[in-house]
């Protein structure tokens, strides 16, 4: 059976990347988020719950799709998924 393919290696394939240069793209950005100047950038980065000191790629998805649900803007969610 074939395995299914994640959001981050569906990313990765449309930027013609792997997706472990995906995954550290998105690490880096959370990085030079929870690290920047502006303080409201910073405690954006620090809303996200994780287990470590900061973010996984995983855990900033799964906290992006919560917030999209109960911001009520599941439509994003189905539009990329249509994709």
């Amino acid at each position: 059976m074939a395995q299914q393919e994640t959001i981050f290696g569906k990313w990765a394939k449309e930027r013609g990347i792997m997706e472990s240069e995906m995954k550290r793209s998105i690490s880096e950005r959370i990085r030079q988020g929870t690290n920047d100047p502006d303080q409201e950038k910073q405690d954006q980065g620090k809303a996200i719950p994780c287990a470590g000191e900061m973010p996984t790629p995983e855990e900033w998805l799964k906290y992006v799709v919560e917030k999209l649900k109960e911001d009520g803007r599941d439509d994003l969610l189905q539009w990329h998924s249509e994709r």
